[in-house]
């Protein structure tokens, strides 16, 4: 397959936050079909939704794959898992959680996998850091420019 640019969201809000993201990122790296082009500033962010809990560290990381979106998403939750992360509670605090935010322009959804993610655009936690490395990535289903997205919020 050929290799392809896409963005994770990474978050953390239980534990050491910063150690969980630095982890997620050495094994992003170690893997033989990923490369990490950019990453992000880490943000400390206010949680979403209904359920009290600590604040996130949030950031996002520019990568380039061969793996295809079901094989990076399963790298994914191996990564999260391998962080102690337990899905009890949706939306409820974790060591870590990793999104694909985007698989370069592609508009995907099949098996559970929605790209770009659903909710990336409405969120600043996602905005904001991924401005900071790609501005001028344009999002495929809003055709509108990560810096212009992050303007409306």
């Amino acid at each position: 397959m050929k290799l392809v640019t896409a963005f994770l969201g990474l978050g953390s809000n239980l534990g050491n936050r910063a150690g969980y993201l630095e982890d997620a990122l050495q094994s992003l790296d170690a893997h033989q079909c990923i490369r990490i082009l950019a990453r992000s500033s880490m943000y400390d962010t206010d949680p979403v939704g209904e359920i009290a809990q600590p604040n996130f560290l949030n950031m996002v990381v520019e990568i380039e794959t061969s793996l295809p979106p079901p094989e990076l998403l399963e790298l994914c939750l191996t990564i999260e898992e391998s962080n102690g992360r337990v899905r009890s509670v949706k939306w409820g605090p974790r060591t870590l959680d990793i999104d694909i935010l985007f698989y370069s322009n592609k508009i995907i959804e099949i098996d559970g996998l929605r790209i770009p993610h659903p909710e990336a655009h409405r969120r600043l936690f996602v905005v904001k850091p991924m401005a900071e490395i790609a501005e001028s990535f344009n999002h495929p289903v809003l055709n509108e420019q990560i810096s212009s997205i992050l303007q409306l919020l």
